[in-house]
């Protein structure tokens, strides 16, 4: 896992850091109280002093972070959003009351109507409508390092990122599969002369 993964543009990094507040090589969640949940939304600006999560709300947040994963995950090969994660996104919309309302300039935008975490849940969710609605969604994406996980932001391109650092994660795989196609018994040695030889070490 790398804590410098690519950062998204706009509002929609606001989603990123959200699906990413789960440590996946560690194995532990920083939202792992509702007073941790409670922390991050007021330090994002979507909860008010007042509010404060209770042990329901955290697993919520959970569902809708890991659903979210999953939704981001499937921009790798340009598929749909899983039917479960896409119920659990769906909900969240619904519990946070979310309307559209369209502005003077013609602009529109999803507003949560509920209070609370719900609310604050649903401000997440509206970013990946309005995401939706352009070309950055399919660009945010899920390391497939199985023990980073870390939702980025594909600045390249060809938008074929794979990782969130090819100095880590990408590394790191490439030296995976590297090995794993290294034949047992055909290690690498060298002749007289220096020169590499492939085959069992010389008798």
């Amino acid at each position: 896992m790398t804590a410098h993964a690519p950062s998204a543009p706009g509002s929609l990094e606001l989603v990123r850091r959200f699906v990413n507040t789960r440590d996946f090589e560690a194995g532990t969640g920083r939202r792992a109280s509702p007073q941790a949940l409670t922390d991050w939304l007021r330090h994002e600006s979507l909860l008010p002093g007042t509010a404060s999560a209770s042990a329901e709300d955290l697993e919520s947040a959970v569902r809708l972070q890991e659903s979210l994963r999953k939704a981001i995950a499937a921009n790798h090969n340009g598929a749909p959003t899983p039917p479960h994660a896409r119920k659990v996104i769906n909900a969240a919309a619904e519990h946070a009351q979310l309307t559209v309302e369209l502005d003077e300039d013609g602009g529109w935008s999803l507003t949560p109507h509920a209070t609370g975490i719900a609310a604050a849940l649903g401000s997440i969710v509206s970013e990946v409508v309005r995401a939706m609605a352009t070309k950055e969604w399919s660009r945010l994406k899920v390391c497939v390092n199985d023990t980073c996980q870390q939702a980025f932001y594909d600045h390249s391109r060809s938008r074929s990122g794979r990782w969130c650092s090819m100095q880590t994660c990408g590394n790191q795989s490439k030296q995976k599969t590297w090995r794993s196609r290294r034949s047992p018994g055909k290690e690498s040695y060298h002749d007289k002369y220096g020169k590499p030889v492939r085959g069992n070490s010389p008798q």
